[in-house]
């Protein structure tokens, strides 16, 4: 059934080609686009290869390129303004303001844009795995999404490029992918499957002596090996993928499983990266996971006698229905390893930890926010405001468009003022900032409030709304179109997809290390900011940053003594006692200074300033840096 005769207008999808080798298109990323397009036979998007070499020819790659595919090959110069400011893949309506980029958002949206032009795909739907939530988490904050997403396809690459005569070692991505793939599966309804997984195992073994209680009996055949027989996972899993309901038992399970604790109950073992069923997860890992075997199988070094669970997913994967028609029209030769797996199977793990981020300085640990904050007086480090550049300015709020108010964002009208009183501060101080051709950039920009009214003030600026959820921005483009504001573009993206040049960031209520990330895209981009933190409690030391921030903070605190001051900070809302919204404000001040005092280490002067009125948000501060 086509979908209910809609007209879709066409889209744009730019992948960049750096290379090609043997069967495979470079960089992986545009690899795993295709990939999936040939997965979901969507003919929805007019795809264009931005190569950085001049004179490539179409004919050229044809034999690497998927069967029915029709491609064009552009120049980086060719693309559209705002699509040369992501990292590609980009995908965008032509002509149009909103884009979307990064793999993740781009992989999502081609699977939403294939459903909706045809319902009858639903097995291309059941990509987005349980509430449509595969690799939606950004790969700032989600550990799964940045290695699927980012580690491991460029693993491959780097472990593609060694000379197999130097016997490589196996890179930390793939363990981490095996020991992800070691653990338990935890999916919605697991108690009910498990039980019936116990149930089944029970049933294939036939009647025992037994040789002891009922509990004790069952706990022993839980841990005995099973017989050769299809899996209840394999049934799970395949019921999604024939979109048919799971299996159920007609019968009840006996008394003793259903009476059994779940923690005794056999764990579920994975078929797929996310466990049963066959997602988006296994798509975008397949094309690496392939050329990384493809490699190591040329010349054996005993990498895969490591992975024995990677070369089973990889083994399971190739049955798969669309990945069978869809490995046929990329030309995608699988590798046959079930000969090998009985003997993989009985090798010893070989499992390095992963590196964990090391935290210095936490010997002389000192508990609680008072004792913490007396130690940097003691070095001379007080919680200090910088005046308000200007705390008596407030846009007329009345006499704008009722598309630039907050309240057009679906909020309260309580909400909205506090709303209109954060945007006053920011706006005052972001538009004495500008000058005219100057690029503004609302990181995190959610629904737009930020943006809009910016775009609105700044008709002679470039405002750029850069949001992870489409709905947000979804939402902001529909308030921007009613305005029928020319100067803004949408890009849905993580923020490190965005590469292009500006010269202001702004960022209102950026969570946690969402705060520290803007700061730091700024500082390497030259250009000013103004943000206000907020979510202090979410801070934590992460691959890319470490707390705290600034030299003089390092010498005196340690990164525990650090959180402290972050979870206090987080104690500034209105229902509690006056003393403790003091003493949160106060360790607020502290992390903001040391946030403050890292930029300046970059060549910035950066004043830490509290909103007016105070009551307009708890989290009432704002950073203001300037380049020197």
């Amino acid at each position: 059934m086509k979908g209910n005769g809609k007209s879709f207008a066409e889209e744009h999808l730019y992948l960049e080609f750096s290379h090609q080798m043997e069967n495979c298109i470079f960089p992986l990323h545009t690899s795993i686009t295709l990939f999936l397009l040939s997965y979901c036979d969507s003919k929805e998007f007019r795809v264009f290869l931005v190569s950085s070499k001049e004179n490539a020819d179409v004919a050229f790659l044809q034999p690497v390129l998927p069967q029915g595919l029709e491609l064009q090959i552009i120049s980086r110069q060719e693309l559209p303004v705002m699509v040369q400011s992501c990292c590609l893949p980009v995908v965008v309506k032509r002509a149009d303001n909103f884009c979307r980029a990064g793999l993740s958002v781009t992989l999502r949206h081609i699977i939403q844009k294939t459903y909706e032009a045809d319902t009858s795909k639903k097995e291309v739907l059941e990509l987005l795995g349980f509430k449509k939530t595969c690799l939606k988490a950004c790969a700032e904050v989600s550990q799964w999404t940045r290695l699927c997403e980012l580690s491991i396809p460029l693993a491959v690459e780097r472990f593609l490029r060694e000379p197999l005569e130097l016997q490589p070692p196996i890179p930390e991505e793939m363990l981490q992918l095996e020991r992800k793939l070691r653990e338990p599966v935890r999916v919605h309804n697991d108690d009910k499957i498990r039980r019936q997984k116990l149930k089944q195992q029970q049933e294939a073994e036939g009647p025992r002596q037994s040789t002891g209680s009922g509990h004790q009996e069952a706990l022993r055949r839980s841990a005995e090996p099973e017989p050769p027989t299809e899996s209840l996972e394999l049934r799970v899993a395949l019921s999604r993928l024939r979109v048919q309901e799971a299996p159920s038992e007609t019968n009840r399970e006996p008394v003793h499983i259903r009476k059994m604790q779940t923690s005794d109950l056999p764990p579920l073992d994975h078929l797929f990266a996310e466990g049963l069923y066959f997602t988006l997860a296994d798509l975008v890992l397949l094309p690496c996971i392939h050329q990384f075997l493809a490699q190591i199988w040329k010349k054996p070094c005993g990498i895969l006698s490591h992975l024995p669970l990677i070369a089973s997913w990889y083994q399971k994967i190739q049955e798969v229905p669309g990945v069978k028609r869809a490995a046929a029209k990329c030309r995608m030769q699988f590798l046959q390893l079930s000969d090998l797996l009985p003997t993989l199977d009985k090798q010893p793990p070989f499992l390095s930890e992963s590196p964990e981020i090391e935290e210095k300085n936490c010997i002389h640990f000192i508990g609680g926010p008072r004792p913490t904050i007396s130690k940097l007086m003691k070095k001379g480090i007080e919680a200090k405001f910088s005046p308000h550049p200007c705390p008596n300015w407030a846009l007329d709020w009345s006499s704008l468009p009722a598309a630039v108010s907050p309240e057009e964002g679906k909020m309260s009208t309580e909400r909205a003022l506090r709303k209109q009183q954060q945007l006053n501060n920011l706006v005052s101080v972001v538009t004495n900032m500008a000058k005219p051709g100057d690029i503004v950039v609302d990181f995190c920009s959610g629904g737009g409030h930020v943006g809009i009214v910016l775009a609105h003030m700044l008709p002679s600026c470039q405002v750029v709304l850069i949001e992870n959820k489409e709905l947000s921005l979804v939402r902001a483009k529909k308030r921007s179109d009613n305005l029928g504001l020319s100067n803004i573009w949408f890009i849905q993206a993580n923020l490190d997809y965005f590469t292009g040049k500006f010269n202001i960031g702004v960022a209102l209520h950026a969570c946690g290390v969402a705060t520290d990330m803007v700061i730091e895209h700024c500082t390497k981009a030259q250009a000013a900011f103004v943000t206000c933190p907020c979510c202090y409690g979410f801070i934590q030391n992460t691959l890319k940053f470490t707390f705290p921030r600034s030299e003089p903070f390092k010498e005196v605190l340690s990164y525990k003594e650090h959180m402290i001051l972050c979870r206090f900070a987080d104690q500034t809302a209105v229902q509690l006692p006056l003393e403790r919204r003091q003493i949160g404000k106060q360790c607020m001040c502290l992390v903001d200074l040391d946030r403050a005092w890292a930029a300046e280490e970059h060549g910035y002067s950066v004043q830490v300033i509290s909103m007016e009125p105070e009551s307009c948000s708890p989290k009432n501060n704002m950073l203001v840096g300037v380049p020197v």
